[in-house]
C-alpha cells in the first residue's frame, strides 16, 4: 500500500514540475527578443505541448487509480471469503460442543 502512495506523490511532484517549466518557458519567451507572430506561435506550441502531456498523466493517473480499486476489491473479497470460512468453522465447532456436552 505504501508505493501507491508514493506513487501518487511522485505523480504531484511531476505534474508541478512540467507546470513550473512551462510557465518558465512562457516566461522566457516572453522576454526573448522575438516577433509577436513568432512569439505567439511558439507560446501556442508550447500550451499544446503541455496540455498533450497532462492529459497523458491524467489519463495514467486514471488507469493507476482504477487499477489499485480493483486490487482493494480483490483483496477485499479473498479477506471476507476467509472470514467467513472461519466463523463457520467456528459454528460447526460450537455445535460439536454441545452436542459433545448433551451427550455427557
Amino acid at each position: 500500500m505504501a508505493d501507491n502512495d508514493n506513487g501518487a506523490g511522485v505523480g504531484a511532484v511531476l505534474l508541478s514540475f512540467l507546470a513550473g517549466a512551462a510557465v518558465g518557458a512562457g516566461v522566457a519567451l516572453l522576454v526573448a527578443p522575438k516577433s509577436g507572430e513568432e512569439l505567439r506561435g511558439k507560446i501556442r506550441d508550447l500550451a499544446d505541448d503541455a496540455i498533450d502531456k497532462i492529459k497523458e498523466y491524467t489519463s495514467e493517473a486514471q488507469d493507476k487509480i482504477k487499477s489499485t480499486i480493483e486490487e482493494g476489491k480483490g483483496l477485499i473479497n479473498e479477506k471476507k471469503s476467509i472470514l467467513s470460512s472461519a466463523i463457520e468453522a467456528g459454528k460447526e465447532a460450537m455445535e460439536r460442543e454441545k452436542e459433545r456436552l448433551k451427550g455427557a
